[in-house]
């Protein structure tokens, strides 16, 4: 029997929240029909997705495979569901639009990827710049539409913000750190090991005042504008990493195992949305963008 798209939504699901308890509550569903969907699916794949641990649930490198086609597959069906709308056929025009680079990694190709595919004709330019940049070309009509962390926009009487998702920070670890036998660490616990820190829009100042608050403060061993290069670093046990959940992936590019951890206390969260001009009328390509991220947004 073929998997259904129901046991797809479970699986990935779970895989993002690293148990089927915290899938079962983000689902609003039992844990037994988590649980029964992930075994049908691996059953009909004829591989293991998960390694059951006391802690939660380890995805496996196939299953980590699998959760891309599972993600696209998901993707694509939503995208079918608008494939026939009146407006997707005649909607043309000009879009111009403004995206950070965390952003744009993460978040962007995902809502993009599907709006295209609704509004093929609409012709776009888009511009990848720091927050504060875009903001002003958003004020000075210069940008129809920004993609940005909305957690940083400063003037909020001149642009209309929507957030999207909401994206805690976690520990990264690699694979058998001691600190990875606790399902929450304490920000305390993270004293004097040393820390990997991402120099990337908002990121290095919520990592600087989370470990200012610490008697000990962690030793910075590297510094870098690359997420790969903190996978990477993390992975091969040169340090630790506080980041969003947003840019989390399990592998590095070499194929080294990622854990990721809560962190108990008051830990800031990234908030991802769009912006655009207060007041000013929107065009046509840009509601429709609008429209097409408020309903497509990914979870992280």
């Amino acid at each position: 029997m073929a998997f259904t798209l129901r046991q797809l939504q479970f699986f990935v699901a779970a895989a993002e929240a690293g148990s089927v308890s915290g899938a079962a509550r983000a689902l609003s569903i039992s844990q037994s029909s988590v649980t029964e969907a992930i075994r049908a699916l691996e059953d009909d794949l004829g591989v293991i997705l998960f390694d059951r641990q006391a802690r939660g649930l380890l995805i496996t490198h196939k299953g980590s495979a699998f959760l891309r086609h599972a993600r696209q597959i998901l993707a694509d069906v939503a995208t079918a569901r608008t494939a026939f709308r009146d407006e997707a056929e005649t909607a043309s025009g000009r879009l111009s639009l403004g995206v950070t680079s965390l952003v744009a990694g993460y978040v962007l190709s995902d809502i993009l990827s599907r709006f295209r595919r609704a509004f093929p004709r609409v012709e776009l330019n888009v511009i990848e710049d720091s927050g504060d940049y875009l903001q002003h070309l958003l004020i000075g009509g210069e940008l129809d539409v920004a993609v940005l962390l909305t957690s940083s926009v400063r003037d909020r009487m001149a642009l209309q913000v929507e957030t999207l998702l909401v994206s805690p920070y976690r520990l990264w670890l690699p694979l058998g750190h001691p600190l990875a036998q606790q399902e929450a660490i304490a920000l305390e616990e993270l004293a004097g090991q040393p820390l990997i820190q991402l120099m990337v829009d908002e990121i290095e100042e919520s990592t600087r005042r989370l470990t200012e608050a610490l008697p000990v403060k962690p030793e910075v061993a590297f510094r870098t504008r690359s997420v790969e290069a903190v996978r990477s670093l993390v992975a091969t046990g040169a340090g630790l990493a506080i980041l969003p959940s947003l840019v989390y992936r399990p592998w590095s590019l070499e194929g080294d195992r990622i854990e990721i951890r809560d962190v108990s206390g008051d830990l800031p969260s990234v908030q991802v949305g769009l912006a655009w001009r207060r007041g000013a009328p929107l065009s046509g390509p840009a509601l429709n963008f609008i429209r097409s991220a408020q309903s497509n947004v990914p979870n992280r």
